[in-house]
């Protein structure tokens, strides 16, 4: 009984260190745009995103439940050292993509781990495949479409009313809405990304009988999920913001207001829907969207391409990470002391990794290199092959 309890204990501890990662890994979804476009100074923006994060945490539960008694079946005898290794893969991966400034899904990276790790700790029988294909599969393909074309669209009309206004009003109008829109994006993903550590730590309650089955999250857990991301927000993710506020397009005043205003709406009608969706594939949606709808219509589809990659291999990558994890800590004691050594190993490798060039608050609006000239050609734009370069940021 008290190795279940430490093994809790363990879990639940490294569910907040996930949520941590969470939050310094997606500080660029709601800050980006607006550092990049210089409507927020750097370390206020984070300041404001890790408040509204943690606000966020209190508004919903549905995507916790959608994780607790959803993508798995709780009836199945999924174990607290099944979830350790779930936990243990989505870390590591959140950490390598960090490293490399590519805005990886967290959201996928947990879901991964906690399928690979199921699948090797219980069965196939542990995983509720058709919860999988409509709550994450389907809106991981269609929520940064329409997250794109709402920017898109946005971006248009914005362009299109201001057009007979002064550019330095108009640029000055926009970054004063983009504080609104940018704390708007912060607090819907509080509502999303804080209830995905919610969920796991509900399950790992529920799978030693210390909670009834389908059981929400109770007050402490919420609490303490939202502090964590808090916390990880205000660390400042700023590898990750400079690829997607500088990396993607570049980006305006106006073009950034429009990016956040369609990035909210998407998040925030997904959370209600209980969608566990990826907020930083519709951030990176948004972005691009608004990239296209801009005078020059530009993106950097270099950049894209990576992160697009990233996307697809992130789910799978992190379930082999998380299957070979369960594997090793269902060999008893032992194998969990294993393989929590070597989440700390990797996480310190990574992080010593990151210290010789560093990005911090003071650098993170530089662009490294410019590369690999593709633009974007509209009919009736200013932009042209021959003319307008697009950017690649170097990792």
């Amino acid at each position: 009984m008290e190795h279940i309890t430490f093994l809790v204990a363990v879990v639940i501890v490294t569910a907040l260190a996930f949520d941590f990662t969470n939050g310094f890994h997606d500080t660029a979804n709601a800050m980006a745009t607006s550092i990049a476009t210089g409507a927020l100074r750097p370390k206020v923006a984070v300041g404001i995103s890790a408040v509204l994060n943690f606000a966020g945490a209190f508004l919903s539960v549905k995507v916790a439940s959608t994780i607790s008694g959803g993508i798995v079946n709780e009836k199945a005898g999924i174990h607290p050292s099944v979830i350790f290794a779930a936990l243990a893969g989505a870390i590591l991966w959140n950490l390598v993509t960090w490293l490399r400034g590519l805005p990886s899904s967290s959201s996928h990276a947990l879901y991964g781990g906690l399928i690979g790790a199921t699948v090797v700790g219980v069965g196939l029988d542990g995983v509720n495949f058709s919860t999988v294909v409509t709550k994450i599969l389907i809106p991981a393909v269609a929520s940064p479409v329409v997250a794109g074309l709402a920017a898109w669209g946005a971006t248009k009309v914005a362009y299109l009313i201001t057009r007979r206004g002064g550019a330095k009003t108009t640029t000055k109008g926009f970054k004063i809405g983009q504080m609104f829109s940018a704390s708007l994006v912060s607090l819907a993903h509080g509502t999303n990304d804080a209830q995905k550590t919610m969920g796991i730590i509900t399950l790992t309650l529920v799978s030693v009988g210390a909670l009834p089955k389908h059981a929400l999250p109770p007050t402490w857990v919420i609490a303490s999920a939202g502090l964590a991301i808090a916390l990880g927000t205000y660390m400042g993710g700023w590898r990750i913001i400079r690829s997607m506020g500088k990396g993607l397009t570049d980006v305006q005043a106006p073009q950034g207001f429009a990016a956040e205003a369609a990035t909210t709406a998407v998040i925030l009608t997904s959370s209600h829907m209980g969608y566990g969706l990826s907020t930083t594939q519709v951030v990176s949606g948004g972005i691009m969207g608004a990239g296209l709808g801009g005078p020059k219509a530009q993106v950097h589809w270099s950049m894209a391409r990576r992160m697009v990659y990233t996307w697809g291999l992130t789910l799978p990558a992190a379930a082999v990470v998380a299957g070979a994890a369960a594997f090793v800590a269902d060999q008893g004691t032992w194998g969990v002391v294993l393989v929590g050594a070597a989440l700390v190993a990797g996480s310190g490798t990574m992080w010593l990794l990151s210290r010789r060039q560093p990005v911090t608050a003071s650098n993170v609006n530089e662009v490294p290199e410019l590369t690999d000239v593709t633009p974007v050609p509209v009919p009736g734009s200013a932009a042209s092959p021959a003319t307008t370069p697009t950017t690649t940021v170097a990792a």
